[in-house]
């Protein structure tokens, strides 16, 4: 079992689960974050920092689909291992729903 980040993330990527992961399996596109299932450890202390409970377990019901985002997008994106700083619209995206029109694929800057 992994996690894996769903669209609750696009728009907010507040990466507060970036500075709890032990083994930095956190990668970051412009708009998104995503874990690379293969550095996944599955120890959860991810789950519970999200702010908009964008990370679930891989056995939940929806996120088949978005493992497959996740482990396409960690193979292209940079790998962030810092809390950098969350955009400045986040809290506007919060709580809306049906992100996924938003999603970009372009990198973001990586956390070093």
């Amino acid at each position: 079992m992994t996690y894996v980040v769903t669209e609750a993330c696009i728009r907010c990527k507040y990466m507060d689960c970036v500075e709890v992961c032990p083994v930095d399996c956190f990668y970051e596109g412009e708009n998104m974050l995503v874990i690379h299932p293969d550095e996944c450890i599955d120890c959860g202390v991810c789950e519970p920092e999200c702010p908009v409970d964008a990370i679930i377990p891989d056995t939940e019901g929806e996120a088949a689909k978005w493992a497959e985002l996740n482990r396409e997008y960690a193979g292209k994106w940079p790998n962030i291992t810092r809390k950098g700083e969350a955009p400045p619209d986040a809290d506007e995206w919060k709580e809306k729903p049906e992100k996924l029109k938003y999603f970009s694929d372009k990198p973001g800057g990586g956390g070093g």
